[in-house]
């Protein structure tokens, strides 16, 4: 007799999951909100993936977006939020204004929800600047004077992680040891 825990199933179909029924969406957006900070946006394209995954099995269309906006009513989701947490942490990391809009814009945050964190890097943008030329060794936090090459490719990377350019200029332009910390004028 042959041991049936030995077997592999041959039908690929098998362990697959049922449709998804209203109550079946409504708890995987539930269990996605409650382990990821999210957004609006990123929640309904989770939800769209899973129907793909898992098909609809109710009468109507899936009220992906009735869902979304339930749950961002009930103060699940806030766009505004995640924002200034995103850009907090990227400024902090010493990422640009620049690279902070792309972020927002990337993670499907509108205009009004992220003006107020983009204002916030913005005044930060000096501080997130001098962090990022800590962590590359550039401008004063280098130890020698660098050679033409060297601050063209450091001017590249600091344009890269979002900084402006007259911000980059001024920090690469520093002697090694001076940190302008107070001097952003």
């Amino acid at each position: 007799m042959a041991q049936s825990w030995r077997s592999r199933r041959t039908d690929p179909d098998a362990r697959r999951a049922p449709p998804l029924d209203r109550a079946g969406l409504e708890r995987a957006a539930l269990r996605y909100v409650e382990r990821y900070a999210t957004t609006r946006a990123k929640l309904a394209a989770y939800l769209k993936r899973k129907l793909k995954e898992r098909g609809w099995g109710g009468d109507d269309a899936a009220p992906v977006e009735e869902l979304v906006a339930k749950l961002a009513g009930l103060g699940y989701v806030d766009d505004a939020g995640f924002a200034a947490a995103r850009a907090t942490g990227l400024t902090r990391r010493g990422y640009g204004l620049r690279r902070v809009a792309q972020s927002l814009k990337a993670a499907g945050i509108a205009e009004e929800d992220y003006a107020e964190a983009e204002a916030a890097a913005r005044a930060q943008a000096w501080q997130a600047a001098l962090v990022f030329a800590r962590r590359r060794k550039f401008g004063p936090f280098a130890s020698e004077m660098p050679d033409r090459t060297a601050r063209e490719k450091a001017l590249g990377a600091m344009l890269r992680a979002g900084h402006e350019l007259a911000i980059a200029r001024r920090i690469l332009a520093c002697e090694p040891g001076y940190v302008p910390e107070l001097d952003q004028g």
